[in-house]
């Protein structure tokens, strides 16, 4: 597939995020440390004596880019994100640079939304660099307290390719599992790991194509399964997403047990039909409702059925940015169907499910 084939050529990039004392720094410092050889370009959103440590720096000055000692590159955004983004694009074609991929390290406060619109927003960008993926790190011992004081962590959860959850060892099993169910819950796609950063694989976290359009659902088919694979260790904890348009008889009982109910402000919903789509009708309603809610829409995407189209249609979006490119054909064993997830701030679900039904031929 052509669109397969440019994707391998295009520079990919990792958006690290997670709330502040997760574990950002520490894992980054763990790739540049553990890929030496392989050039990273590394931006970052804070810079100074809490970022990577100045032993891995060849020169702590005030210059934008600054050369790492493992052949690692750093800038500091200063300016905006974009600016930067082509600055680098600049200096690698004319061969100033070398680097192999990107990392973005957000600041922990931050809400990653932005980071990732900026790929879809200037051609320049959308075209040379892909977000492989968003990597979100949660703090064990501080991440219930933390989901529940910041609605910017939930969007970092809500945003996730992948969870990592750090200081495991800090907490009681009881503990991780309503953390773990509690994650789930926000963003059911995602998949969860508690993370030593000493011992982390860190091929996993490279190359997931977690944002790829052409590969998100090839690589992960249990993508939106009846019950995420993340869900199947969680017992009855984790039914508090729903999985067919309609809440099922669990909606009432998805709290642990040991815990007060979280009413977080972030959630997922996942809509499924065996029927097509009118591809005129769906397009206008996507359109409306991405104009309405787009603030709140954090992630979504999924595998459409459209009448006419003999091949499924994958779509995703963030926020007001919405794309859909075409998959592999439907096979004469397959029975074409829609899945679609969407994860945001208080979305009216019932409006979603409606309209999209109504969309239905």
């Amino acid at each position: 597939m052509k669109a397969a084939e440019q994707a391998s050529k295009m520079v990919p990039v990792t958006i690290l995020t997670g709330f502040l004392g997760a574990g950002k720094t520490t894992l980054l410092k763990r790739i540049l440390t553990e890929y030496h050889g392989r050039r990273i370009a590394v931006i970052e959103n804070e810079f100074g004596p809490e970022s990577i440590d100045n032993d891995l720096l060849v020169q702590d000055s005030e210059e934008e880019i600054i050369e790492l000692s493992n052949g690692c590159v750093c800038c500091t955004v200063r300016g905006d994100l974009m600016r930067t983004l082509n600055d680098l694009r600049i200096k690698r074609q004319a061969g100033e640079l070398n680097f192999e991929r990107v990392i973005i390290e957000t600041t922990g406060m931050a809400n990653p939304g932005p980071v990732c619109q900026t790929f879809f927003m200037d051609d320049e960008i959308a075209d040379y660099y892909r977000v492989d993926a968003v990597i979100t790190v949660v703090d064990a011992k501080h991440g219930m307290e933390t989901l529940d004081q910041q609605e910017e962590a939930q969007k970092q959860v809500g945003f996730a390719d992948r969870l990592l959850i750090s200081k495991k060892d800090l907490v009681n099993e009881v503990d991780y599992q309503a953390l773990r169910a509690r994650l789930v819950r926000i963003n059911p796609r995602a998949s969860i790991t508690p993370v030593s950063f000493g011992e982390t694989d860190l091929s996993t976290l490279m190359d997931v194509s977690g944002f790829n359009l052409n590969t998100i659902l090839d690589i992960d088919p249990d993508f939106l399964a009846e019950v995420h694979p993340d869900a199947a260790h969680d017992h009855d904890h984790g039914h508090g997403h729903d999985h067919d348009g309609e809440c099922d008889d669990h909606c009432d009982h998805h709290h642990d047990h040991h815990h007060a109910h979280h009413d977080d402000q972030i959630g997922a919903f996942v809509f499924r039909s065996n029927k097509a789509f009118d591809p005129e009708r769906l397009e206008e309603f996507l359109g409306g409702i991405v104009q309405v809610y787009g603030p709140d829409l954090l992630r979504y995407k999924g595998i459409l059925y459209l009448k006419g189209i003999n091949r499924r249609m994958l779509f995703q979006g963030v926020h007001m940015m919405m794309g859909a490119e075409p998959g592999k054909p439907w096979l004469a064993s397959e029975k074409p169907n829609t899945k679609m997830v969407f994860i945001g701030r208080k979305l009216p679900q019932d409006i979603f499910t409606q309209g999209l039904e109504n969309c239905l031929v």
